[in-house]
């Protein structure tokens, strides 16, 4: 029993990616482990191409291992409920990203940015693509930025 606890345990482990809500300090990160950042401009609670990205490709394990492996993962969540309404200064963080990437208000919006915070790639809505495909983009662009 202990032994299927921990297969389960160490499969959903490694199957999760981790978003960081701080950009300064996944900028920070993605320049000394010498990554990229791939930022998503979400609305979790009312966005629908939003919540079908996630859970289509970002929670896929093809793009979950390549993320956890290549990218720093940036999640700037724009939630409408009240009951998910975000701290204040998490709020004012991704208002001050999204006057700098999102001034369409555009969502789903993803960058693959540099450490430095130019922008290779942005993808506007949902990709439309599969997990595999969408892997092997975000591969192509970071073989070649070196």
């Amino acid at each position: 029993m202990q032994f299927l606890w921990t297969a389960l345990l160490s499969n959903f482990l490694f199957l999760s990616s981790h978003w960081e809500t701080d950009f300064e300090r996944a900028r920070q990160s993605a320049q000394s482990e010498h990554k990229l950042i791939l930022l998503n401009f979400s609305g979790s609670d009312w966005c629908g191409p939003c919540i079908r990205l996630h859970k289509d490709i970002f929670d896929n394990s093809s793009f979950t291992q390549y993320a956890n492996d290549h990218l720093v993962l940036v999640n700037a969540d724009f939630p409408r409920l009240k009951k998910h309404k975000l701290p204040e200064d998490l709020q004012k963080k991704n208002d001050q990203l999204a006057d700098k990437y999102d001034k369409d208000g555009i969502f789903p919006l993803t960058l693959l940015i540099t450490p430095d915070g130019k922008v290779i790639k942005k993808w506007e809505g949902n990709p439309q693509t599969t997990p595999e495909t969408f892997v092997s983009q975000i591969k192509a662009l970071e073989d070649a930025s070196k």
